[in-house]
């Protein structure tokens, strides 16, 4: 009898597995060190960092101004009239 192992979805995720959680913590810890040592440096930029969210949340699906009810919303209210 033949055992082989395949890949299966069932496998957890990287950031689940416990040298992915110890990497996200290293690099939550340096975030901060970063941040503590260079926060007169990050205060100039800071401006320029809150410019930049509004074309990542546009990539990310966030409305900006636009209508805030979905379609499929809207077409079941005009189904009501």
């Amino acid at each position: 009898m033949e055992h082989t192992h395949h890949s299966t979805e069932a496998e957890s995720p990287f950031w689940k597995r416990k040298i992915g959680i110890a990497l996200i913590m290293l690099a939550v810890i340096g975030v901060f060190y970063v941040a503590r040592e260079h926060s007169g440096h990050l205060s100039q930029a800071l401006p320029y960092l809150i410019l930049l969210l509004c074309p990542l949340m546009h990539l990310f699906g966030h409305n900006h101004g636009g209508q805030s009810r979905s379609s499929s919303a809207v077409s079941k209210d005009e189904n009501r009239t």
